[in-house]
């Protein structure tokens, strides 16, 4: 039941006046249910997020050393016994420099042997062309026939053949002596020996281990999860634990074509320029 209702029930019956005092409380009554039906909206702050996509690259950092771009394992030539070793780890010694010799006793009996067979072997080529002269004589006037012409000169060549192999023997034994020194085929750093005074090497059995001079880089191990992050050509920076103020661009050279079995880790190697505060063996860290 609504107010007005109520109000009319409880008043008497009545004239005029009466009738005035209804419509004004009916106003009234209006008025207030238009106020209870206004309900205040309440703004409720909302917090706005852009959505991007997130960030899933970091930088990769590892650590290696400093090795030259090329190292030549060195060995002898010959077989024999090291008799003198004429160079130590770290020392920089230039082309042509002997690095060790090993006996060259045997080596040089070879030569004198040689020497006496080509020696032989010359006397005979002499002696059998004067044979073949005297036949080619005799031949030209019909007191020989042309089959012993024919044999005198193949007794000749097989001599001249003979004489041939003879110096190529010598030759050979000559340089077998001279092989004895084992000699630094280029500029560089002795890093590894392998071979001391006294011990017996077999020919090409590596004695030593020298760092060329020139270009050096960066040799690190990178897992498998982040070798995709190092290609060959990438440019990547090198810095030095020895010096926290050099920090040099350096360039992926060689990627291995597979990973070490035991490790599972590609190696990757990174040139550097050249900077003469860079030394081999240095530790650097390598950010790609």
């Amino acid at each position: 039941m609504s107010l007005s209702n109520s109000i009319l029930r409880k008043l008497p019956a009545a004239g005029l006046p009466t009738a005035a005092v209804i419509a004004a409380v009916l106003g009234l009554a209006g008025c207030s249910q238009e106020k209870a039906e206004v309900v205040q909206e309440v703004v409720r702050p909302v917090k706005v997020v852009e959505i991007g996509e997130a960030q899933t690259t970091r930088q990769l950092d590892y650590s290696g050393s400093v090795r030259a771009r090329t190292e030549m394992n060195l060995g002898f030539r010959i077989a024999g016994k090291v008799t003198e070793r004429l160079v130590d780890i770290g020392q920089h010694v230039d082309e042509g420099d002997v690095l060790a010799r090993i006996d060259p006793a045997d080596y040089e009996l070879s030569v004198k042997s040689a020497a006496a067979s080509l020696d032989a072997a010359e006397r005979q080529v002499e002696t059998v062309d004067l044979a073949r002269k005297r036949a080619e004589q005799l031949y030209a006037k019909n007191f020989a026939p042309k089959s012993q012409l024919d044999q005198v000169r193949l007794t000749y060549d097989q001599a001249v053949a003979n004489r041939d192999a003879a110096r190529s023997t010598l030759a050979q034994a000559q340089n077998q002596v001279q092989y004895a020194d084992l000699k630094a085929s280029k500029n560089g750093i002795v890093t590894a020996i392998s071979a001391d005074v006294g011990q017996v090497v077999a020919a090409g059995t590596p004695v030593m281990t020298v760092a060329v001079d020139g270009e050096k880089e960066v040799s690190i191990a990178v897992p498998e999860m982040d070798i995709a992050g190092f290609k060959p050509g990438k440019e990547v920076k090198a810095s030095f634990w020895s010096d926290e103020g050099l920090t040099l661009d350096g360039k992926v050279r060689e990627v291995a074509g597979s990973a070490d079995p035991q490790s599972r880790t590609f190696a990757v190697r990174v040139s550097l320029p050249n900077d003469p505060r860079v030394l081999l063996g240095m530790t650097a860290n390598v950010q790609a």
